[in-house]
């Protein structure tokens, strides 16, 4: 008859020994999709997510080659010139493609049915032959990430699965090989704090640069920073937001100085909905704003008032 540390320890190993065989099952599910991409300037990890050859890898990968040059590696040792189909800054992701049919591919998961504490396995292909596994759980989800251009990258994944130089690109999967996000940053030098780019996200975006080879944002012309309302010009002008965009500088026949707005205003909301930092606004100047009129709601000398700007699309779209 077992004793109870005897059964405690079989029972441990049972649990070590499921656990590495839902990491292996991943691997084996996933991995084989996996790729190594390499521009003129550097390279990383990328996963082919259709059986045509569409792979999607970060934009900062794919960095300043503009698309020429690039090439993919898959798991066989086979190296294939890639095109670039669309890349967007914003959200750090990019599609290419590679001639081929019949590929190993990974499937996109529904990144809203993931929950903090599951089990998370980054995967990538950081020289081309072997693959690069790390595995840990979902630390958080919903996290804001300061991306490459200075806007955030909302619906974020943290994970504790780290991250191996070459690896960012690469697919964050669960043990049923599911793609959930797509591996984009780790902070330094802070230990086991890894991101991902959420896999619903993933999806619009990809979908998006397959369609039109890039994401279309509106824009009205404004620098701004945020600022504080004190508390009683707020209760005066029935404000509901505690801080607003101060207006520092307005482009020459933008949208915004067609619509009336100044120097020295604050924006409070823009089409109904409360702004209280620039950050508010990059996520309201959407697609569908362009050439739509929009309520803007402004503080201009302690006063509130409410313009009407037509947002237009951004050139760096």
């Amino acid at each position: 008859m077992l004793s109870g540390e005897a059964r405690r320890k079989f029972s441990d190993d049972e649990l070590l020994d499921a656990y590495s065989a839902a990491v292996i099952h991943a691997v084996e599910q996933a991995g084989r999709s996996v790729v190594r991409v390499e521009g003129r300037h550097g390279g990383g990890s990328g996963v082919v997510f259709t059986p045509d050859g569409f792979i999607l890898t970060n934009s900062h990968v794919v960095g300043q080659t503009g698309g020429a040059l690039l090439t993919v590696t898959l798991p066989d040792g086979r190296s294939l010139p890639a095109d670039l189909i669309g890349r967007d800054v914003d959200t750090d992701l990019a599609v290419l493609r590679i001639d081929g049919s019949r590929l190993p591919w990974a499937r996109l998961g529904d990144s809203k049915s993931v929950r903090v504490g599951q089990v998370a396995i980054a995967i990538g292909n950081p020289y081309g032959f072997d693959h690069s596994v790390t595995s840990g759980v979902v630390s958080a989800l919903g996290r804001s990430l300061r991306g490459r251009s200075g806007r955030l990258m909302d619906d974020i994944i943290q994970t504790d699965a780290s991250l191996n130089p070459g690896n960012s690109g690469g697919p964050l999967v669960t043990t049923t090989g599911e793609v959930i996000g797509i591996n984009t940053a780790m902070i330094m030098p802070a230990q086991g704090i890894c991101f991902a780019i959420a896999s619903n996200t993933v999806r619009f975006v990809a979908s998006r640069l397959m369609r039109d080879g890039r994401i279309r944002r509106s824009r009205i012309g404004v620098a701004g920073q945020q600022t504080t309302i004190p508390r009683a010009l707020a209760r005066a002008n029935q404000i509901a937001v505690s801080s607003g965009v101060l207006v520092v500088a307005l482009e020459e026949n933008s949208p915004a100085s067609r619509a009336g707005l100044r120097k020295g205003d604050v924006i409070l909301g823009f089409g109904g909905t409360p702004v209280s930092g620039i950050d508010d606004l990059h996520r309201l100047l959407t697609d569908d704003r362009i050439g739509v009129p929009a309520p803007l709601v402004v503080l201009r000398r302690g006063e509130r008032r409410q313009l009407v700007v037509v947002p237009a699309e951004s050139p760096d779209s």
